[in-house]
């Protein structure tokens, strides 16, 4: 809607008071969560590249990398120079 493309957000308070919701602003705290969210990864029980969209790409093709980046393509690229990712 328009009030969500200039970032406006209308909220019924009176809705939201009587169901005692809370509604707070600040940075996320990311060391809270930090060390378990490394011990999941290293684990393997989070599959991080797949999270955050991430694709394997040999040295060869970092120009259409490169290129696809520029465009805006929707992932990121690891540059696997030696194929040691798998």
């Amino acid at each position: 809607d328009q009030d969500a493309q200039v970032g406006s957000l209308k909220i019924r308070i009176g809705l939201g008071w009587a169901k005692s919701h809370t509604f707070t602003t600040g940075q996320t705290p990311v060391m809270k969560y930090h060390r378990g969210l490394m011990q999941a990864i290293l684990h393997d029980k989070v599959k991080i590249a797949k999270a955050v969209n991430a694709t394997v790409i040999p040295l060869e093709e970092a120009a259409g990398g490169y290129k696809d980046f520029d465009k805006g393509a929707s992932k990121k690229f690891v540059l696997n120079p030696h194929g040691l990712v798998s």
